[in-house]
């Protein structure tokens, strides 16, 4: 009997209804440099609709919405005060005018009330305070990843995300679409996170770049140098992976090495590398600290 009810169900050709997909906000990106245009990529390859984008010029607004969609509206910076309505405003122009953009969306009344999340590492979302008061939902997003590029890929990045309840839903969501991962921070710490992002990056990076002037002062071209220290680097970060600090450390002050310490502080001393002879000292007793080993060598680092 059930089997034969079940093929006269099926024979009437009814499909159950399906069940409606949630809309993804539209979204509005402020600033349309490296990541503003990356996000506006990488957010419409994800279905969220793009209703508008500003940059500091028309011609590079239009530029963007070019890569986007023709329904995408384009604006200059002096014309935030007419951008329609969007769920979503993201804002990614640098910091010192983060302010100035939340001013300008301030004077528009939209209902109902939007949410903005900035992009800075280093400003909390304090800075929108001015639209939080008027019932906007404020926050910020911001990817621990090195966007060089327009168009880079940011699948996999951490992002931190901070502010009001509401934001930070809508952030966390935003980052998981994204293929990201989010964590969230105090927003007193922003500055300091900000500060750890740096190191790890554009600090490296300039260490990078004296670790080249010294093999340049050997007899090698900036370029052979690069190609010769990048595998290095690649497995210092490898180590990295899989290890702590302590354990992923190798080399001369690993092993404690005294007599080795010693040519290589008189070697930059002979070639006036004076930049280099600081960082040297400097990351050599942060060394020590993560090694335990030897005192020796922290007094002769200390009598540079």
């Amino acid at each position: 009997m059930v089997a034969r009810l079940n093929l006269r169900f099926n024979d009437l050709n009814i499909r159950m209804p399906a069940k409606k997909r949630k809309e993804k906000p539209a979204v509005s990106i402020i600033g349309t440099g490296r990541l503003g245009t990356t996000l506006a990529l990488a957010l419409a390859s994800q279905r969220y609709p793009v209703r508008s984008v500003v940059a500091r010029r028309i011609r590079n607004a239009r530029k963007a919405a070019a890569l986007l969609d023709d329904r995408v509206e384009a604006y200059a910076a002096n014309q935030i005060g007419l951008l329609p309505h969007s769920d979503l405003f993201l804002i990614t122009v640098p910091d010192d005018q983060i302010a100035k953009v939340a001013s300008q969306l301030g004077g528009r009344n939209y209902n109902p009330r939007p949410t903005v999340l900035h992009t800075s590492g280093a400003l909390s979302s304090d800075v929108l305070s001015p639209l939080r008061a008027k019932g906007w939902n404020t926050g910020s997003v911001h990817p621990l990843i090195s966007v060089s590029e327009p168009n880079a890929s940011i699948e996999g990045a951490f992002w931190s995300v901070e502010g009001d309840a509401r934001a930070v839903r809508l952030g966390k969501t935003l980052v998981r679409d994204l293929g990201g991962t989010s964590f969230s921070i105090r927003t007193a710490d922003k500055p300091l996170y900000h500060a750890a992002a740096v190191m790890t990056s554009g600090h490296v990076t300039a260490l990078f770049d004296v670790a080249l002037e010294m093999l340049v002062e050997c007899g090698l071209t900036r370029e052979t140098a690069r190609r010769i220290l990048q595998p290095l680097l690649v497995s210092t970060v490898q180590n990295l992976e899989t290890k702590d600090p302590a354990g992923a450390l190798t080399g001369t002050f690993s092993r404690g090495d005294v007599e080795t310490v010693k040519r290589h502080l008189a070697a930059l001393k002979d070639h006036d590398l004076n930049a280099a002879l600081k960082l040297y000292r400097l990351l050599g007793e942060r060394s020590l600290e993560l090694t335990k080993k030897n005192p020796q060598i922290t007094q002769i680092l200390k009598s540079v």
